[in-house]
C-alpha cells in the first residue's frame, strides 16, 4: 500500500466534496451530513489491541490528542465536536452543496507504537477514516453513507524530511522500467472507498463503568469496553464462583462474553462480541497470538485449555463417616464388612505448600465456611493432636491419604479438623 508522510503536529486539508450522481440519495438534498475522522491502526494486529495501545499512549502523554481538527483553518464545518475518552476522533456536521474542507492534525508519530520505538522507516502505518451519516427519522447521525481512508505515516519534521530524501535517492538508482512498478508522487490524493468503522454492542457498553460518550452518533462507542474492574453481577474477584470454570462448546454469545470477563479479558470482549464458546475454542495458540498479543494470547490460550499450574504437592482427603452410617450399612449387608461405609477422598492440590492454604482447600472441597475452622491439626502417636505448620505441609509426602473428622472448639465458636 502506499504511504503518506506526514509531520506531526501539521494541518492537512481534508476536502469534503459531494460525488453522488444525478437523482441519488435525494432525500440528503437541502440537509447536513455528519462526517467523523478518525486516526487508526493500519495493521489488523494492532487494531486487535487498539483500545490497549491508546490507553498507554494516553498514560504517557496525558492532556494530549491523538487527532485534532485546526478550527480557524476549517470552512464550512458545523457543529464540532471532541470527545476527551476518544482521542483520535473528531465529529462535525457539512452542508454537501457548500465548499467544506476539515483541516486535520495528527499528534501520534508512527514510532511510538513500535515495541523498541526503533527509527522512523519502522514506524507502525496509520489509516485516516471518514466516516459519513445521513439523519434519520428520529433525527439522529446513525444512518451511514459513505466511508474512505488513506494510509499514512507521521513523523517528526525532520524525520519525515529525511524518509523522503532517503526514497527519493533510492528511487532515482532504480531503472527506468522498475519504477514503472511505483505509483508517481501526487499533491492531491484521492481517499479510497472502504468500510466503515466497526460499532461496539451496545449491550457491552452499558455495562461500562466509564460515562458514556457524549457524541450523538452511536459510531462513536468504538472503544467503550468494560474493564477490569467491571461491575458486572458475574464479574466476582476471587475466582471461586461457579462461573468460574471451563469454557464449554455449547457456550452462548453472552455466556462467552461473562467467562471473557470472569478471566480478566474485559479488553477483547469487544472483538470477540460475536463469539459462541465453540468458536473461541476453535482458535489456535497462534491465532490468539496473533489477535491478542504474545502475553494475553498465550494466557487465553491457557485459560481455555484449562491449563492450571502443576501443583507441587497433592494430598487425598477424606471426612470419616459417622459410626452410625456404617453400622447401618453394615446391617443391611448382613454382617459383611466388605460393604461396610463407602470413604469418597477428595484431591487437594497445593502451589503454596502452607498451611493456611491446606485450611483453605479443605473448606472449599468439604464445603466448610472458612471463618468457622479455628485450627487444623494432625493426630500424632498416642492420639495426641499436633498443630499443622507451614514446615508440616511442606515435608507431607506427595499423595499422602488422611482422612478427618471435627470437634467442637473449646469457647464453643467453630471447630477444629484433625488430620488422622
Amino acid at each position: 500500500d502506499t504511504n503518506f508522510f506526514l509531520f506531526k503536529g501539521q494541518s492537512y486539508e481534508i476536502r469534503m466534496l459531494d460525488n453522488r450522481k444525478a437523482g441519488d440519495i435525494p432525500e440528503i438534498n437541502g440537509k447536513l451530513v455528519k462526517s467523523i475522522i478518525r486516526v487508526v491502526f493500519h495493521d489488523r494486529r494492532l487494531q486487535y489491541t487498539e483500545h490497549q495501545q491508546l490507553e498507554g499512549w494516553k498514560w504517557n502523554r496525558p492532556g494530549d490528542r491523538l487527532l485534532d481538527l485546526d478550527i480557524p483553518m476549517s470552512v464550512g464545518v458545523i457543529d464540532i465536536k471532541t470527545n476527551p475518552s476518544q482521542l483520535n476522533a473528531v465529529e462535525f456536521l457539512w452542508d454537501p452543496t457548500k465548499c467544506t474542507s476539515a483541516f486535520i492534525q495528527v499528534h501520534c508519530i508512527s514510532t511510538e507504537f513500535t515495541p523498541r520505538k526503533h527509527g522512523g522507516e519502522k514506524g507502525v502505518p496509520f489509516r485516516i477514516q471518514v466516516d459519513t451519516f445521513k439523519q434519520t427519522e428520529n433525527g439522529e447521525y446513525t444512518d451511514h453513507l459513505h466511508s474512505a481512508s488513506c494510509q499514512i505515516k507521521v513523523f517528526k519534521p525532520k524525520g519525515a524530511d529525511r524518509k523522503q530524501k532517503t526514497d527519493r535517492e533510492k528511487m532515482e538508482k532504480r531503472t527506468a522500467h522498475e519504477k514503472e512498478k511505483y505509483q508517481p508522487s501526487y499533491d492531491t490524493t484521492v481517499l479510497t472507498e472502504c468500510s466503515p468503522w466497526p460499532d461496539t454492542p451496545t449491550t457491552f457498553v452499558n455495562n461500562s463503568p466509564t460515562p458514556a460518550p457524549t457524541f450523538t452518533s452511536a459510531q462513536h462507542n468504538t472503544y467503550s469496553v468494560p474493564d477490569s474492574n467491571s461491575s458486572s453481577p458475574n464479574h466476582q474477584g476471587d475466582g471461586t464462583s461457579q462461573g468460574s470454570g471451563d469454557l464449554h462448546p455449547s457456550a452462548t454469545i453472552q455466556e462467552t462474553q461473562q467467562w471473557l470477563l470472569k478471566h480478566r479479558f474485559s479488553t477483547y470482549t469487544r472483538l470477540f462480541s460475536n463469539f459462541s464458546g465453540a468458536d473461541l475454542l476453535k482458535l489456535t495458540r497462534e491465532d490468539l497470538v496473533q489477535i491478542c498479543g504474545p502475553a494475553d494470547g498465550i494466557r487465553l490460550y491457557n485459560a481455555l485449555k484449562s491449563r492450571s499450574v502443576r501443583p507441587r504437592l497433592t494430598i487425598y482427603v477424606c471426612q470419616e463417616p459417622l459410626r452410625s452410617i456404617q453400622l447401618e450399612r453394615q446391617d443391611a449387608g448382613n454382617g459383611d464388612s466388605s460393604n461396610g461405609a463407602i470413604y469418597v477422598y477428595h484431591a487437594i492440590y497445593l502451589e503454596e505448600m502452607a498451611a493456611s492454604e491446606v485450611t483453605r482447600k479443605l473448606a472449599l472441597a468439604f464445603n466448610i465456611p472458612l471463618h468457622q475452622i479455628n485450627q487444623v491439626y494432625r493426630q500424632g502417636p498416642t492420639g495426641i493432636h499436633i498443630l499443622v505448620s507451614d514446615q508440616m505441609v511442606q515435608n507431607f509426602q506427595d499423595e499422602s491419604c488422611f482422612l478427618f473428622t471435627t470437634i467442637k472448639a473449646e469457647n464453643g465458636e467453630g471447630f477444629h479438623i484433625i488430620l488422622k
